[in-house]
């Protein structure tokens, strides 16, 4: 039998997370958007909290727990607010590649940084010509004496301005495509490395993002990740399989918030001398959320508990990012339609849900990316 009951340690950190969220993130995510300002130290006391980055295994500092713990804590946060969620994640991003592909020597070090010393890190792959298409970007790295010098740049990199160092991919082979990318630990004070300015998005304006440049940028030969070129793109790639069930527990705790103020709201406001989750139109809407909800949430742990468990999970991972992420659209955007004329104001909390939820249909592979993988994962032994 499935068995879908939590243990006892995972219920204690769901709710640690969700009595976080709800004291420390709630509070100020509304300044947070408003003002799009970095919340750092946020950050820095759920890392205190344990409530971040908890693959970093135990024998480099980490807490050494699985996929489902971290999607548990991930909606939670989201709930809270899914700019913070986004802003406090991309360390744990930046991490898998290195868990997954780093020297012992490499994790030692930067794996530590980040556990014990609480450092911030970011991701930096996307290009401004390079997203979907992964293997179309142009960083170049050359080999010269015991140094690589990286050239080019990067874009739309979530943390960029706060980050103590980046996992950069660049192309070691500019001729061989995706196998001739090679991973790069960077650290943020290096000659030649800049920031652009941070963007002015739509939505999760708390979360710091803009461009980072590569001006003969000299990393020492034991800054690539595992020692050898070959491999790069690949172990990026693996990231994702980490990464995603993540963000799909980010996307379900959006919905859930958008629905919850929904529900709330219903039960308030009447029309027509009825309230109005009275009315079966409204009524059906709510329903509709909570049952895309709750597909989000299995398909979300299924992932997870897929890479727990050592199974392969691209294509669970791929259906729960995807799913969740056109659940949280849809969701936040019916709630804003629940409220009416109120939803579209910024003074209610539906509308900065909306705003936010889009962009999680274009990050970390857009949900018609996620259709692409799934598609080749159903039709590969064909």
């Amino acid at each position: 039998m499935v068995n879908f009951q939590l243990d006892e340690m995972q219920e204690m950190l769901k709710e640690l997370a969700r009595e976080f969220a709800l004291e420390e993130i709630r509070p100020k995510a509304e300044h947070w958007d408003a003002t799009s300002t970095y919340p750092k130290e946020t950050i820095l006391a759920a890392h205190e909290m344990g409530l971040l980055n908890l693959h970093i295994p135990e024998a480099y500092g980490g807490p050494g727990l699985g996929s489902m713990e971290e999607v548990l804590v991930n909606e939670e946060l989201a709930w809270g607010d899914p700019g913070f969620a986004t802003a406090a994640y991309a360390t744990a991003l930046a991490c898998a590649p290195i868990i997954t592909g780093a020297t012992d020597a490499q994790k030692e070090v930067w794996l530590r940084k980040v556990a014990e010393e609480g450092a911030l890190a970011s991701y930096a792959v996307t290009e401004p010509g390079a997203g979907s298409d992964v293997a179309a970007c142009k960083t170049s790295a050359v080999r010269d004496g015991d140094d690589y010098i990286i050239n080019g740049s990067k874009m739309w990199i979530t943390g960029a301005g706060h980050a103590d160092f980046f996992f950069v991919l660049a192309k070691t082979d500019m001729d061989a495509g995706y196998r001739g990318m090679s991973g790069f630990i960077v650290e943020k004070d290096a000659a030649g490395f800049s920031l652009g300015k941070k963007e002015s998005n739509m939505g999760q304006r708390c979360s710091d993002t803009r461009s980072i440049n590569f001006d003969d940028v000299r990393v020492p030969a034991e800054h690539l990740i595992g020692g050898s070129e070959s491999g790069g793109w690949m172990n990026a790639m693996k990231a994702f399989d980490v990464s995603r069930p993540n963000i799909a527990a980010h996307a379900t705790g959006l919905a859930r918030a958008s629905y919850e103020h929904a529900l709330q709201y219903s039960g308030e406001r009447k029309t027509f001398g009825k309230h109005l989750h009275q009315h079966q139109a409204i009524q059906f809407m709510l329903a509709d959320m909570k049952t895309k909800i709750e597909a989000s949430r299995m398909l979300t742990w299924k992932s997870a508990a897929e890479s727990d468990a050592g199974i392969r999970n691209t294509e669970s991972a791929a259906h729960a990012k995807r799913f969740a992420a056109d659940t949280a659209m849809e969701v936040s955007t019916d709630a804003v339609q629940v409220y009416g004329g109120y939803g579209y104001s910024e003074e209610y909390p539906v509308a900065r849900l909306m705003r936010a939820a889009k962009v999680m249909q274009i990050y970390e592979g857009s949900s018609q990316v996620q259709r692409m993988i799934i598609g080749r994962e159903i039709t590969k032994d064909l």
